[in-house]
């Protein structure tokens, strides 16, 4: 078994437990039983539980941010990438509900994720070619956090096998950063979109001629 096997063996058993007993009511020992683990190689990789989280997140992450010729607005993009994240939560739902409804009683479950998620919309804002420049991009970041954990709240709730629920919540979201200017486009951005244009122009006069 290969490292990213071992993860995901782990991750499924860890958030089968959470969401059979609660995010609090079970230990690793416990998930590296259920997925037939050993316990040495468990406690050498996931010194602790919130681990769990960080390397889902991570595997959300990659899942998003795979290059596969993303492309469209700045809007476009964003959309696409929260979704992707939302494919792979998706596999691991009742476990991370758990999880969602123990952040009340632990604030430093709160903490940790409200540090990973930042760090994950830094990512998404540049990937997505969001103006992160000064204040205003400060502000931009902050604004889309916002649209996260709206949507989050509406995936945590949507019982449609196609997530259409979360998908009109983060339309919804989307439109309300765009309305005020959470998604202006950086420079690089700009330049890319004027580049493309350029080049569709371009092609039509060769096909006009």
């Amino acid at each position: 078994m290969d490292r990213e096997e071992f993860d995901l063996a782990l991750l499924e058993a860890g958030f089968t437990l959470a969401a059979e007993k609660g995010w609090h009511r079970f230990s690793l020992v416990e998930a590296a039983h259920r997925a037939g683990l050993a316990v040495d190689e468990v406690r050498a990789r996931f010194a602790f539980r919130h681990t769990l989280l960080l390397r889902l997140g991570r595997l959300a992450d990659e899942s998003a941010f795979r290059d596969d010729g993303l492309g469209g607005s700045v809007r476009e993009r964003i959309f696409d990438l929260f979704m992707r994240r939302f494919d792979v939560f998706q596999q691991y739902r009742e476990g991370i509900r758990a999880v969602l409804q123990a952040l009340p009683t632990e604030p430093g479950l709160a903490v940790i994720l409200g540090a990973a998620t930042l760090d994950t919309m830094r990512w998404m804002a540049d990937l997505g070619g969001i103006d992160r420049s000064g204040f205003g991009g400060a502000m931009r970041l902050n604004a889309l956090v916002g649209v996260w954990g709206f949507a989050l709240r509406a995936w945590e709730k949507d019982e449609s096998p196609d997530l259409s629920q979360t998908m009109a919540a983060l339309d919804q979201a989307l439109d309300k950063a765009e309305r005020y200017g959470a998604l202006k486009p950086s420079p690089d951005r700009l330049m890319e979109e004027a580049t493309r244009n350029t080049g569709i122009a371009d092609h039509s006069l060769e096909l006009e001629t």
